[in-house]
This record gives structure tokens, C-alpha cells and sequence, in this order.
């Protein structure tokens, strides 16, 4: 995907770019929280490349750098700060005047560095290590956690007052498994980004089959991880077609083909060419993926172990409140639509600590 591009017309999706329309033309600090790979930086440049800003927008990922590091990077430091700060530098808020600074992962900030942090976004000022004059700072703050930071707050791992400086405007990144019906344009826009580097072989083609499969896993890596099996594909099947075999067999779990196997299955596929396809067989292809049980049968070929009791918890959570906000928080209405009694319903609201939704 190009730089800047939210790929996906799921529902999901169609929320988060309305967000991003209503923030990116204002100053406010907005927090990004999504799981590892949703693309919470590419939402972050739209943002900022939809904003009035003329200046950069400047990153800095808080958990690749080391603590006792971070510091000078973020606000600088003054000549003889410390041995071997030989000359002035700048740290990301001052590059970042006029422009966006991008804090990725700010969850794993350490907290010393939290509160002055804090100081920075309150006072618009900050002071360079081993300085002690105030430098005024004219940026967009936007910052990113794939942490769980109300959980963080509880453990003592994050300021509480930093969390409500920086979630005045917040936006949810939804993992892929969320929005599998955005898979097949995200697809075409991953092997379109492929092509035009050129640096590996020609992308292949995916029949429908080969999406199905594609919407069928869970991607826990989410786009990041699909972004790798489509690269894995260009090089293990360049220009070829691809179905469903193909993406469980050889791409989702890595396995080179055998060159002798494929062409017996390219020999066996010719033979069927004159052959009509039945009435209902595209059809059955182009169904949108539904949350079947049958989905979890090749759950063991993917993974090694499931937590069943958390999982069905949580769907069963998920369900309730979709129930719920469906019905307008209409208990009796939520229950017929999930079939169940209403005291049942109750019963279940109470045991997972669900709230009817505020209209």
C-alpha cells in the first residue's frame, strides 16, 4: 500500500477515515490504539497529511529506543551535556515544530520520562538535557499504543494524568480478522505497492478460492503479516495463479513447492478445462465470510493451542453488545435476537460487567 493509503470499505474502516476527516484539520492531541500491524502509523500520516501543517511530520518509536537514550532524542541536549555531546542537537519536538510529532508505542514510555513529557504538552515548552532555558514548541501531537494503557494505569506502568492529556481524541484501529471483507482490496493494493518497487518477481494472481482462504485466517500479525505472505507469493509463485491449496499450503505455512508437483497439478487442472462449471459455483465462491463453526476445523493447522474458554467468553461478550446496541438497549429485543431468555440475558449482562449503551 502507498504511503498514506487506507485501504478497506468495511464498516470498520469507513469509521475510521469519518474520525480522521473530523480530526486532521485541528490542533488536538489524538491517541491511536490498535494491535501490532493495523497500520496505526499510516493513520497517523493521513492525519497529518490532511491537516493544515506545512511543517515534517517527525516519528520516534518509544519502545525501540533505550530509556537512558529517549530523553535526548525526544528534547536534545546542550554541548557538554554529557561525555560525548561535543555540540548542540535538537531533539523530535523541536524538528518537529510546525509540523506532526508521531510518538509510536508511547505505552512502553518509561515513567520518569512520562512526567516530563506531561510538563512538555502542558507548558508548550521543553528544555534540552543539560539546559535549563525554556524552548516553545508549535506541533501536533499524535501518539500510538497497541498497550491495553487503562490496564497499564492500574499495574502502575502509566500516568494516569499523561493518559487524559494525551486521549482527548482517540481512534481505534480494528484488527484485520474484523474486517476480512477489506482483504481482497487490501490484496490488490499490497501486490500493486510490490510491482512498482520491482525489486522481486512479478506478483501472482489469487483465484477466488485463494481469497476465501485469505479471509478465513485470523491474521494475528494483521495487515503487517498479509503484507508478508503476498512478498512470500511473488517469490514462491511469481506470475502464477494461485487457489486456496496454494495459500495453506505454501504461503501461510511456509513450504516450497516441488516444481515436479506442480506441474502434475497444472496437467491435472488443463483436463477439466472443457468441462461447465455448475450453475452455482461462482456464487458459492463470492458468499462474504459468516462466523461458522466449520471456520475453526483448520484452526490446529495454523496454531498450537487456543485458550477456548477465553475465546468464547469474548465472542459471547461481543455478541451481547452488538445485541444490545442493535436494539437501542432494548433488553427484551436483544434477547429475541439472540435467542435467548430475557432474565437469561440479564444473567449474562451482570456475570461480564456489560452497561446498556448511553443514547
Amino acid at each position: 500500500m502507498g504511503e498514506n493509503e487506507l485501504v478497506g470499505q468495511s464498516a470498520a474502516m469507513r469509521d475510521v477515515r469519518r474520525l480522521i476527516d473530523i480530526a486532521a484539520p485541528t490542533k488536538t492531541t489524538i491517541l491511536i490504539q490498535g494491535a501490532t500491524g493495523t497500520g496505526k502509523e499510516l493513520v497517523a500520516r493521513s492525519i497529518h497529511k490532511n491537516s493544515p501543517r506545512k511543517g515534517e511530520m517527525i516519528s520516534i518509536n518509544c519502545s525501540a529506543i533505550p530509556s537512558e537514550l529517549l530523553e535526548s532524542e525526544l528534547f536534545g541536549y546542550e554541548k557538554g551535556a554529557f561525555t560525548g555531546a561535543e555540540k548542540m542537537r535538537q531533539g523530535r519536538f523541536e524538528m518537529a515544530s510546525g509540523g506532526t510529532l508521531f510518538l509510536d508505542e508511547i505505552g512502553d514510555m518509561p515513567l520518569p520520562l512520562q512526567a516530563k513529557l506531561l510538563r512538555a504538552i502542558e507548558s508548550r515548552t521543553i528544555q534540552r538535557v543539560g539546559g535549563g532555558k525554556d524552548i516553545p514548541i508549535d506541533l501536533r501531537l499524535v501518539c500510538a499504543t497497541h498497550q491495553n494503557i487503562e490496564a497499564d494505569i492500574e499495574a502502575g506502568k502509566f500516568r494516569a494524568d499523561l493518559f487524559y492529556r494525551i486521549n482527548v481524541f482517540p481512534i481505534k484501529i480494528p484488527e484485520l480478522a474484523e474486517r476480512a471483507v477489506d482483504i481482497p482490496q487490501i490484496v490488490k493494493a499490497l501486490k500493486k505497492a510490490i510491482e512498482k518497487q520491482n525489486e522481486i518477481g512479478p506478483p501472482p494472481d489469487f483465484d477466488e478460492s485463494a481469497m476465501q482462504e485469505f479471509m478465513r485466517y485470523t491474521w494475528p500479525g494483521n495487515v503487517r503479516e498479509l503484507r508478508n505472505v503476498v512478498e512470500r507469493a511473488c517469490l514462491l509463485f511469481p506470475g502464477s495463479k494461485l487457489e486456496a491449496k496454494h495459500v495453506r499450503e505454501h504461503l501461510l505455512r511456509l513450504r516450497a513447492p516441488d516444481p515436479v508437483e506442480e506441474q502434475d497439478a497444472l496437467w491435472a487442472a488443463t483436463t477439466d478445462l472443457g468441462a461447465s462449471p455448475p450453475d452455482d459455483a461462482n456464487s458459492a465462491v463470492m458468499e462474504a465470510p459468516l462466523p461458522h463453526p466449520t471456520h475453526y476445523k483448520d484452526w490446529f493447522a495454523f496454531f498450537d493451542n487456543i485458550d477456548l474458554r477465553r475465546h468464547l467468553q469474548e465472542v459471547e461478550v461481543v455478541l451481547i453488545e452488538a445485541a444490545l446496541e442493535k436494539s437501542d438497549g432494548m433488553v427484551s429485543l436483544a434477547a429475541d435476537s439472540l435467542k435467548l431468555r430475557r432474565t437469561t440475558l440479564i444473567e449474562k449482562m451482570k456475570k461480564f460487567l456489560i452497561q446498556k449503551p448511553t443514547l
